[in-house]
């Protein structure tokens, strides 16, 4: 890590509530056909999205952005994500420790993400030159963060902004949990998949295989206290049931907040698996051939719970990732439909407001 920023504003921000832990039971819902559910439409206010995508768009994100998963980024091989435009390449020193830099070789350009680590060291794969992750012949690293689920670069130069010494890390469950992190890109930019979970009330008529029973029960507008500053305070709350099997549902009170530009943080605060979170991050990449942007949508899930039997989760963790990050996939397969289409209009000049 290079030396502490002039302002180290980052410290992970408080969930927007204290949970209650406790488990509410099991129950049967969903008897309501989909298309005689309550409207949402007149709640779901234009306006109100677009203030918190704005409040949410002014705090400081101190130039940081997720590139993947940490378990991507392994001991044998590098990454790589163009950010914005930016070629960026990540591996693994031998001590575990990240480094980050530049994307391409500083001698003829070659691309580093397709090169080796030896010893952790980045061997390039064009003529062998060698970067053990400190400045070369022009190539600067890069700060980087392992938070343990996700892994962050600060590109100073794209973000602009002053930099943090650190990212602005959604606080997670302080006791054991399983975490699974879910990757997919969209065309459109960072604001749209902001301004998607910033839209609560769309749950169960977007999504009626996973949500049934929804109701937002308090909005920013709700409270004095909206402000650019307080995030956990600028938040929305929704009372919702997840479906497990058949008419199998779990009752849970959710907590959507944005602590920075390009993430919106799901908490549970009460029901099953309370302190659990769905943190979303939106990371710009390099627009596709015909100038387009894309969006990285970066998912990780970090799931606990009370019950006795957590514990055998947690041992069949490597079973549980892929099917959470399969119910993660089927939830985006529609939410990029929407950010796209959200873009599109941006883009056109259609969109309402």
């Amino acid at each position: 890590m290079n030396d502490r920023a002039p302002r180290d504003r980052a410290r992970r921000p408080a969930p927007p509530r204290k949970p209650r832990r406790r488990s509410l039971p099991l129950r049967t819902g969903g008897k309501v056909p989909w298309e005689r559910q309550a409207p949402t439409w007149r709640e779901a206010k234009p306006a109100l999205i677009d203030a918190a995508l704005k409040r949410a768009s002014a705090r400081p994100s101190g130039n940081w952005y997720v590139i993947g998963a940490s378990r991507e980024i392994t001991a044998d091989r590098p990454f790589g994500r163009t950010v914005g435009g930016v070629e960026v390449v990540v591996w693994r020193a031998r001590s575990g420790e990240l480094k980050a830099g530049p994307g391409a070789c500083p001698h003829l350009g070659a691309p580093l993400k397709d090169s080796r680590v030896a010893c952790g060291t980045l061997v390039c794969h064009w003529h062998g030159l060698a970067l053990d992750g400190g400045p070369f012949a022009g190539w600067e690293p890069y700060p980087a963060y392992d938070d343990g689920v996700l892994v962050w670069v600060r590109l100073d130069a794209l973000g602009g902004e002053e930099p943090l010494d650190r990212p602005v890390v959604p606080e997670r469950p302080a006791g054991a949990a399983v975490d699974a992190v879910f990757t997919t890109v969209g065309r459109c930019e960072p604001e749209d998949i902001v301004a998607n979970r910033l839209d609560p009330w769309h749950g169960a008529w977007f999504h009626p295989y996973s949500f049934v029973d929804l109701t937002v029960a308090q909005t920013p507008e709700h409270k004095a206290s909206s402000t650019v500053e307080d995030a956990s305070e600028d938040a929305f709350a929704v009372d919702v049931s997840f479906k497990v099997a058949g008419r199998l549902v779990v009752p849970v009170r959710a907590v959507f907040s944005a602590p920075e530009p390009r993430t919106v943080v799901m908490h549970i605060t009460e029901g099953e698996g309370a302190t659990s979170v769905v943190e979303t991050h939106a990371t710009p990449l390099a627009p596709d051939a015909r100038g387009n942007p894309r969006t990285a949508v970066v998912e990780a899930v970090v799931a606990t719970s009370d019950r006795r039997g957590f514990a055998v989760a947690q041992s069949a963790a490597p079973l549980l990732r892929p099917v959470m990050r399969w119910a993660a996939g089927r939830l985006w397969r529609d939410d990029l439909a929407y950010a796209e289409r959200r873009w599109l209009l941006r883009s056109t000049g259609r969109f309402p407001g």
